[in-house]
């Protein structure tokens, strides 16, 4: 692996000046203009972290997304002017790691940049690791030496978030973990039940709040160093 920023975008202005302001940050970066070449590309030379557009000629991000995933576990944060929900949730899903639309500001790009490469490298938890021990036969979570029991539901909703830190869950897709009979359901079951379990995760670990809102898509488990 490369430690270069894959920038992939057909509006050459915009690539360039992303180019631009990463470069100042200390990075180094590459540019792809076609989607059809990416995936060579990553088989061949895998960068530290993708930014990856959504329409591009060629072959399109989602596409791309799928693809790339389908043999490595690359950062990839999606970027595009399309909002609706349907783009957003579908390109989470395919296992982007987060996403941006725009228009949006070259130095929030390079904040997301930082974020997500923290997240893949030392600023990371990895599955099993942080502050949380889960105990799947008694639906118990321990903090050191404090611990609390969960419902059934509150503790698949945990176990997902916790297998997978810094991985956007969209609330369908935590529904679809949590109930296994496929019920229909609110979308603010999922809010209450991470209410719940938020409080519960408080008794005992007061100092830090694992679980975090991302506004209009759903949820991740992030251990974040305090402030």
């Amino acid at each position: 692996m490369s430690d270069t920023i894959l920038i992939v975008e057909d509006e050459q202005r915009l690539a360039r000046l992303l180019a631009d302001y990463l470069e100042a940050a200390g990075y180094a970066t590459a540019h792809l203009a076609d989607g059809a070449e990416v995936v060579a590309r990553v088989r061949t030379d895998e960068p530290a972290l993708i930014l990856l557009d959504l329409m591009l000629p060629g072959t399109d991000g989602l596409t791309i997304c799928r693809e790339v995933r389908a043999f490595s576990t690359v950062p990839i944060i999606m970027a595009t002017a399309r909002v609706e929900e349907i783009d957003r949730l579908l390109g989470l899903d395919l296992g982007a790691d987060d996403y941006i639309c725009k228009p949006y500001s070259p130095r929030e790009v390079v904040a997301r940049v930082k974020a997500v490469l923290r997240r893949a490298g030392n600023g990371a938890a990895s599955p099993g690791e942080g502050p949380l021990a889960l105990d799947e036969t008694t639906l118990r979570v321990r903090a050191g030496r404090r611990e609390v029991e969960l419902t059934a539901v509150e503790f698949a909703l945990l176990a997902a978030l916790h297998g997978a830190p810094g991985r956007i869950f969209s609330r369908d897709r935590l529904m679809d973990r949590i109930y296994r009979d496929h019920r229909v359901v609110s979308d603010r079951t999922i809010d209450s039940h991470v209410k719940k379990l938020r409080r519960k995760l408080a008794e005992i670990l007061p100092e830090q709040d694992l679980i975090h809102s991302v506004y209009g898509v759903g949820y991740r488990y992030e251990v974040r160093p305090p402030a």
